[in-house]
């Protein structure tokens, strides 16, 4: 999905952001799998076993699947069982999305937020640490879940925008830059 001039500020600010987002977390991607051939090479040929980079691959792995949900959002990469939703003309699979955000994305990920405000704030309360030895930053990873609400959140307001205006005609709908597999 690439902006449009056509776009309000907000709308590109918001996308901007998102995309900001992904692209730098998609490096992380290279890092996990670059520390995960570390402690293969570092166990199986030196012998020697680090719980802290174990524990730093699940971080990482949390963090790209966390903070790359709005970029895969906004990028329409989310899995899709659809039977009539192909079928349907432009304005009407912006009203889907429209709706689908209002009903679903939004009270789910508020839900999200308000479960586990408790659990995260808990974490930070006691600096909670791995109980292994490994990295004593658990109440860091617990804190993607309320990232990963908050960006989630800021793209819903964005599909908002984006449908609203699709549906008033006022912007062109870009097809998904993805291929249908049926």
């Amino acid at each position: 999905m690439r902006a449009n001039a056509h776009e309000p500020r907000l709308l590109r600010w918001l996308d901007c952001l998102t995309e900001g987002v992904g692209r730098a977390i998609a490096w992380l991607v290279i890092v996990m799998m670059l520390v995960q051939f570390a402690i293969v090479v570092m166990r199986y040929i030196f012998g020697i076993h680090s719980i802290v980079m174990q524990e730093s691959v699940m971080y990482m792995h949390a963090a790209v699947f966390m903070l790359g949900a709005a970029w895969t959002l906004r990028n329409d990469g989310h899995v899709r069982v659809d039977i009539f939703y192909r079928r349907l003309s432009v304005k009407g699979r912006a009203w889907i999305d429209f709706f689908g955000t209002l009903l679903l994305l939004i009270p789910v990920s508020l839900f999200i937020a308000i479960s586990s405000f408790r659990y995260v704030a808990t974490s930070w309360a006691i600096m909670e640490r791995s109980p292994d030895g490994g990295i004593p930053g658990v109440f860091l990873l617990k804190t993607l879940i309320l990232a990963m609400v908050g960006l989630l959140l800021l793209q819903a307001v964005a599909q908002l925008i984006r449908q609203a205006l699709i549906i008033r005609g006022k912007l062109p709908s870009s097809p998904p830059e993805h291929e249908e597999l049926i």
